[in-house]
């Protein structure tokens, strides 16, 4: 199986790589120009930001202090300057996306019902990122990452899109891929079935489980994703938390939430605490609880991102999630 288990690297080996530009993590996808209102129809001001899935996970690993990279395609429009401004401003590496003076960048529009429901409109047909292929896999190989992150929203651009996700699982050497379903109606699940043994990492909720595998079971889920050949796996339960694979059996930990706002961005957040954990060392349910501390404190905030903690406060947090992992060895 291409891809190792994370956490297991000597904290030396990452030191040591410091100083030859390599990165912890690349996550790979589409960032897009994201407007929204109460109201679309009536609305006159908007409240802007910049969102997308790999990248809200490459948030909250360089919040952490691991070094984070967003590869990508972005027009050269003024939408493309603002994805990569608001990227670098997130404190990760932004020499891995191309600009495209062809195509312009994605941008959605979200509408906040009374209700609390949101209504989404998405306008990235054609856009840059939807043109990404193989020969964008070279670069993104070329700077050795630790773990690169792909999800089935990837895929789901287009057939391009989805040669380069193939691409990247089959050539990951010993970089870690890390695989957030991420579901789409435009994407058949039988396109993500043939990645899972190149998988060291499948993060994905019960929702996602009982389409990939027709299981929601914790323990009947990691059976499942083990017999597809898939290294390591956490399943999430929205509200009931999440578990790891423990050594007797599927382990609980519950949610972190005391407030829910908006949920979206959650489990991006969850995935990149999780990931940060275990590469920097921490055991499967120390790297869960650290997950699910950030997912707790994004969903009682409006905005993908904006309820991370600040960078001293995640840093102490992941040195927390290590301190509980040398505990358990004493």
């Amino acid at each position: 199986m291409t891809g190792r288990t994370p956490g297991r690297e000597p904290c030396a080996a990452r030191k040591a790589d410091a100083g030859a530009g390599r990165v912890d993590v690349v996550g790979v996808g589409e960032a897009m120009v994201l407007l929204e209102a109460d109201d679309l129809v009536g609305a006159e001001r908007f409240g802007v930001s910049v969102a997308g899935a790999e990248l809200n996970v490459c948030t909250a690993v360089a919040r952490l202090g691991l070094r984070a990279a967003f590869a990508s395609r972005v027009g050269t429009d003024p939408f493309g300057m603002r994805v990569l401004r608001d990227a670098a401003g997130r404190g990760m590496d932004t020499g891995l996306v191309i600009t495209d003076p062809g195509r312009p960048t994605g941008v959605f529009f979200k509408e906040i019902r009374p209700d609390g429901g949101r209504r989404v409109h998405y306008y990235r047909t054609g856009s840059a990122a939807s043109a990404m292929d193989v020969p964008d896999a070279a670069p993104i190989l070329a700077r050795r990452p630790r773990a690169i992150v792909v999800s089935g929203l990837t895929a789901a651009l287009g057939p391009g899109p989805a040669r380069l996700v193939a691409a990247l699982c089959e050539g990951a050497g010993d970089a870690l891929v890390v695989l957030d379903p991420n579901l789409r109606p435009a994407l058949p699940v039988d396109a993500l079935a043939p990645l899972l043994p190149r998988v060291g990492l499948l993060v994905l909720g019960q929702d996602e489980s009982r389409v990939l595998f027709g299981e929601s079971d914790p323990a009947r889920v990691f059976a499942a994703a083990r017999a597809a050949g898939v290294g390591e796996v956490v399943l999430k339960g929205g509200p009931e938390g999440a578990w790891y694979a423990g050594d007797s059996g599927p382990e609980h930990v519950p949610s972190a939430a005391r407030e829910v706002r908006d949920p979206v961005g959650a489990g991006d957040a969850f995935l990149g605490g999780y990931l940060a954990a275990r590469l920097s060392g921490a055991a499967p349910g120390a790297a869960t609880r650290l997950g699910a501390e950030l997912a707790g404190r994004v969903i009682a905030t409006p905005g993908d991102t904006s309820g991370l903690p600040a960078p001293d406060v995640a840093r102490a947090l992941l040195r927390d999630a290590l301190a509980e992992e040398g505990a358990a060895r004493r």
